[in-house]
């Protein structure tokens, strides 16, 4: 026999507590893309960084001898090249060797191109400003390309997703402001809707909401959780009856 039966109704979407969990405004992982051996780390699990800041160092000794190999055969091709063009002035030389001098020195040039990205990958940079959160790899490891090395989430803002009844819609909009109170701190903090979903749940009758902490407490990291207070008017969309 269900609830219904037993004449005992399953509790609606308004009357059950709106979990949120606090997430970063941002996250993502960082992999090599060559590779090689790390040589250092520069910040550590927990640790905070700047954008631009360069979180993992490559050995590319290898990568930055061939660098200097292309370099030396470029500037070899250059030479014929110049060579020939003196003497293609002269008559001296045909077409087809001048065309064939002038092809090397593309590919010789394309070749340090080549060598100078992948000089470029041995130092992972930050994308944006944030904290280390999970280390995948170690120093002295080796890597190869596609590996993960680094999870970094930047959590200057702290975002909450949950769901509301639909039927709320009438009178949610981005900005309102409510309180949502953490488990971990057993403390209310303002929040304010960003983003409403763009679709309505049918089953559920629910839609998703995106919000974010109101200010910096530096107690808050993201994973902690709690439950939203979030008053409802009494009627939002009631009209004043007509007098007779």
């Amino acid at each position: 026999m269900d609830a219904a039966e037993n004449g005992l109704r399953k509790p609606s979407l308004e009357q059950r507590e709106i979990r949120a969990q606090l997430a970063p405004h941002r996250y993502t992982t960082l992999s090599a893309e060559v590779a090689a051996r790390i040589s250092r780390i520069a910040v550590q699990e927990g640790g905070s960084f700047r954008a631009g800041q360069v979180l993992v160092t490559l050995d590319c000794s290898m990568q930055q001898a061939q660098l200097d190999k292309s370099v030396a055969a470029l500037a070899a091709t250059r030479k014929v090249l110049s060579a020939n063009k003196r003497l293609a002035e002269l008559h001296s030389v045909g077409k087809v060797e001048l065309g064939v001098s002038e092809a090397e020195e593309q590919k010789a040039h394309a070749e340090v191109k080549l060598m100078t990205v992948a000089i470029g990958k041995c130092h992972i940079a930050a994308p944006f400003a944030g904290r280390v959160a999970e280390q995948k790899v170690r120093e002295q490891q080796y890597v190869q390309p596609g590996q993960p090395v680094l999870d970094i989430i930047d959590d200057s803002v702290l975002e909450l997703e949950f769901l509301v009844p639909s039927r709320w819609l009438v009178w949610l909009k981005p900005d309102l402001v409510f309180q949502v109170q953490i488990d971990e701190t057993a403390r209310n903090y303002p929040a304010r809707i960003l983003r409403i979903g763009a679709k309505v749940d049918p089953v559920s009758q629910s839609v998703k909401l995106v919000a974010a902490i109101n200010g910096r407490f530096p107690e808050l990291i993201a994973g902690m959780s709690g439950h939203v207070q979030m008053v409802q008017p009494a009627d939002p969309v009631a009209k004043p009856a007509k007098q007779k």
